[in-house]
């Protein structure tokens, strides 16, 4: 299993409107708020490097997405 943490910089006050987007994808496991350079942090969980690239491709693919940081947990 592969595990990743995606930190989302969203478009002013669109932060509740990418959560519920990000919801609805099966390898997003959590979804937190946070204060800072970024607005969320979601945990991703997915079965393979390759699937995790999709992942996150689809992650940045989304609107009012500014950008994104992935963080790749080594085990």
């Amino acid at each position: 299993m592969t595990l990743a943490f995606v930190l989302i910089d969203t478009d002013p006050g669109e932060d509740t409107g990418v959560q519920k987007v990000l919801e609805e994808i099966p390898e997003v496991t959590e979804i937190n708020g946070i204060h800072g350079m970024y607005d969320l942090i979601v945990r991703v969980e997915a079965g393979t490097m390759e699937k995790l690239d999709t992942i996150s491709g689809k992650i940045r693919g989304l609107s009012h997405i500014r950008s994104t940081l992935t963080l790749i947990v080594v085990e």
